[in-house]
Order: structure tokens, then C-alpha cells, then sequence
């Protein structure tokens, strides 16, 4: 998959997608293929969803997770694209096999 490397050493995170754009906050980073794949996985959930719909849904999954949990951590650690790409970050083959709409398998219903 390709994208363009940007470095802005004021991100408040290692690294981030913005499609079609991977941020990393420092060059060393650009090199870590974990980083890499996790945020390669979140170009593809963004490119199937049309990107702006992503945004909603990542945001309304973390709004919505941080009513439930109420904490940060957990409320981020909790998004359905997040599970997704955390639990397939260290799989160098997985974009080549992933289906359409995968992260779905990863939405929680949450219990009280």
C-alpha cells in the first residue's frame, strides 16, 4: 500500500494515519514495521470507509467507550479499529489476506 511519510515532532502520539499520509512524531519511528503495519491497517479501514465516515465512527467509538469505561486508555484501547489493528499489527501478511470490513468482527457489545 502506498502513502506519504510526514514527520511533525509535536504529535501527541508515536504515529498516526491521516489518509493518505502516515505522521510519525520522529524519524526513528518511520523504521519500526509494527508501527508501520498498525498504522497501514487503519489507511485500509480508512480507504474502505470512504475516509471522512472512518473519522465519525473512530470518534463516536471512542466518545461512546470513554461513557463506559471512563478512562482515556481504555476508551482508546477499546475501538473497534484499534483492536483490529493492535491484534494484527505483528502479522506481515495480514493486509494481503484481510477482508473487507474486518475491523467489524472487532465492535463490543459492552455489559454492565
Amino acid at each position: 500500500m502506498k502513502y506519504l511519510t510526514l514527520i511533525f515532532p509535536k504529535l501527541p502520539v508515536t504515529a498516526m494515519a491521516l489518509y493518505p499520509f502516515l505522521i510519525f512524531k520522529d524519524p526513528e519511528s518511520t523504521g519500526n514495521s509494527v508501527i508501520v503495519r498498525h498504522e497501514l491497517i487503519h489507511l485500509r479501514q480508512q480507504l474502505e470507509l470512504l475516509i471522512l465516515p472512518f473519522y465519525i465512527l473512530y470518534l463516536f467509538n471512542y466518545f461512546f467507550n470513554l461513557c463506559f469505561y471512563r478512562n482515556h486508555d481504555q476508551a482508546y484501547r477499546n475501538i473497534s479499529f484499534e483492536r483490529e489493528a493492535y491484534a494484527h499489527d505483528h502479522d506481515v501478511v495480514y493486509l494481503q489476506r484481510r477482508r473487507w470490513f474486518a475491523w467489524t468482527t472487532y465492535l463490543v457489545l459492552l455489559k454492565s
